[in-house]
């Protein structure tokens, strides 16, 4: 667990929860969900110094439930946000050879490295409660942008640092779902590896259970931005619900947060747009693959057909010279042997041409 007081120009770590408050800024507690877990005593404690209020019972539940749905909850002393981040595992690394191309074994290995575990917020008037998964990076970057930030503002007065815990948790939620760009390039290609091998026309492919997988992944990605989307656009709704400030640096704040809400739910719709369409390219390469398949099964049928049509009015010449009979024309003549082969050759070839300038045959194109 980690603890940092923040204000309009400053920064800084603190070793433990605080007795109190800060006379400036805010706080924010950034905790594991495993560390919040055992130490949850601790921090209600601090919570009820701080806030007046600790966490409800329900929402300490749902901030260690690794399986909720991103969604958003408010009360009258604090709001609750849980958001499902999109990212990727350190497996899910360095999976494809480029940008366009990759093996079956390396789109099962993106499948697996997606991770889609929840990040928890609880936004008090000056406190901010972050409970994130074992290996969220989240926590660490925002850690050292905030002391970057805090830095440049001391040199330069460049630096911006988060004005409430809402403005830190909108950095934070943004944050992960523009992570979501190493998530799509990932997809992109996984799914470009499998169309490669669905339409490569020499190829047979077997491996339906990646591309199932695929499939299933794609609509629990979808599942998990609808649920963002929702969850962002409630936050929203009690945002103007909140009472109005009168003060007019507390005005321009609070239409701050409105812009970056509403960047952040943008953000969301993209995200969502596109994995839409990558479940629609990958229907349109398994129909694709059907069609192609079904196109060369009607060439070699055809191929077939046009062979023994060929090849029938030569069994016909066959079975009459082969019939039974004392006298049948060129059966005894020296030369019958040659004119019956002559002729068979002649009715092969001109049906062959017959057929080929109809086009049964190759993929000749009449002039």
């Amino acid at each position: 667990m980690r603890i940092f007081h923040i204000t309009a120009d400053h920064f800084s770590e603190l070793a433990e929860l605080p007795a109190a408050l800060p006379p400036q800024g805010f706080v924010w507690v950034g905790s594991g969900r495993r560390e919040f877990e055992v130490q949850r005593a601790e921090i209600q404690a601090a919570l009820q110094r701080w806030a007046g209020a600790p966490l409800v019972d329900l929402h300490v539940s749902d901030l260690l439930n690794n399986q909720l749905p991103s969604h958003f909850e408010d009360t009258s002393w604090y709001e609750m946000l849980v958001f499902r981040r999109l990212a990727t595992t350190p497996t899910g690394k360095n999976l494809f050879v480029d940008d366009t191309h990759g093996t079956l074994a390396s789109a099962q290995q993106a499948l697996d490295a997606i991770d889609t575990s929840p990040v928890g917020f609880a936004v008090f008037d000056r406190v901010l409660l972050t409970i994130h998964p074992t290996d969220c990076l989240v926590r660490e970057f925002f850690a050292q942008r905030l002391t970057q930030q805090a830095a440049e503002s001391d040199l330069r007065g460049t630096g911006r640092l988060p004005s409430s815990p809402a403005d830190l948790m909108l950095r934070m939620v943004n944050h992960m779902v523009d992570s979501y760009l190493d998530l799509r390039r990932l997809l992109t290609r996984q799914l470009t590896t499998l169309q490669t091998e669905l339409l490569n026309p020499k190829g047979h492919f077997h491996d339906w259970q990646v591309l199932l997988g695929s499939r299933n992944a794609l609509h629990m990605l979808e599942d998990t931005c609808e649920d963002q989307r929702a969850a962002m656009q409630e936050w929203i709704d009690a945002l103007d619900e909140w009472p109005a400030e009168a003060d007019a640096g507390a005005k321009r704040e609070r239409e701050l947060l409105r812009v970056r809400s509403r960047d952040v739910l943008e953000h969301i719709e993209r995200v969502l747009t596109h994995v839409r369409r990558l479940e629609s390219s990958a229907e349109a390469a398994v129909q694709m693959h059907f069609s192609a398949l079904s196109h060369r099964t009607n060439d070699i049928m055809r191929t077939l057909t046009v062979l023994t049509a060929i090849f029938l009015p030569l069994n016909l010449i066959t079975g009459i010279f082969g019939m039974n009979f004392e006298v049948i024309p060129l059966t005894h003549a020296v030369t019958g042997f040659w004119v019956a082969i002559a002729i068979m050759v002649a009715v092969a070839i001109g049906l062959g041409g017959f057929f080929w300038r109809k086009r049964y045959l190759g993929t000749h194109v009449r002039p």
